[in-house]
């Protein structure tokens, strides 16, 4: 991955390559089971009604938009450092008539006052992180007393006869069909990559317990994806 500093430039150029057909290569290659994912997320994150909701590392704003969707009366913010993705989502919400505010920001130096959200979220861009206690702690600052975490992730494949076909196709079969939809294969090579790398869960609980959360997570899709909760109490 290089030094984190080269790992957040090189995700900010690759990401904003594919940002066209990044939501239709997210269903491809989900088969569609991604939207799930996200509403279940979506209950944990919506759980205690919060006001103010920050998505971080919110891309096209797919998830942002569920919240806002599913949460009309609460203030929902979007906030990632890929200008070309936050354009898309803009468009995506003037399509919905779902106001939501989607800004520029650096997720490990975020833009706000601490205690103003009551739930910070991050759907699929966790990993992407130069740096995972610094964005913790940067959820910790911007949340309220109270407040919810909620990181939805792809864990590295476990063992067993699932995870080495799950092992395979990341590796072998979804670069190839991302490679061929986006024309940007290292894009799709990075992706498996950058799953193989992510703590496993039980290790990311532990990382968000160092920062302050009582935590808790669980597997989806036999264990294709997680959801962490994390409550600052």
């Amino acid at each position: 991955m290089g030094d984190k500093q080269d790992k957040g430039r090189d995700v900010q150029a690759m990401f904003a390559d594919i940002a066209p057909r990044y939501d239709l290569l997210n269903r491809v290659l989900s088969l569609g089971v991604d939207r799930g994912w996200r509403r279940e997320a979506a209950d944990e994150a919506l759980a205690f009604n919060p006001a103010r909701v920050l998505d971080v590392a919110t891309g096209t704003a797919d998830f942002a938009l569920e919240l806002k969707a599913r949460a009309p009366g609460a203030e929902v913010v979007g906030s990632d450092f890929v200008p070309q993705m936050l354009r898309i989502g803009r468009e995506k919400a003037a399509a919905r008539h779902l106001d939501i505010r989607l800004e520029e920001g650096d997720a490990l130096n975020l833009p706000y006052p601490d205690g103003s959200f009551d739930s910070v979220t991050c759907a699929f861009g966790f990993r992407n992180f130069a740096d995972y206690e610094r964005g913790l702690a940067e959820f910790w600052r911007v949340l309220a007393p109270g407040g919810r975490a909620v990181i939805l992730e792809f864990p590295p494949p476990r063992a067993g006869l699932f995870g080495s076909v799950f092992r395979f196709y990341f590796q072998h079969v979804l670069p190839r069909v991302g490679g061929l939809i986006s024309g940007n294969a290292g894009a799709y090579t990075y992706l498996p990559e950058s799953v193989l790398a992510f703590p496993p869960p039980e290790r990311l609980a532990d990382l968000m317990r160092a920062t302050g959360f009582r935590t808790r997570h669980r597997l989806l899709t036999f264990g294709i994806a997680a959801i962490h909760v994390g409550d600052k109490l």
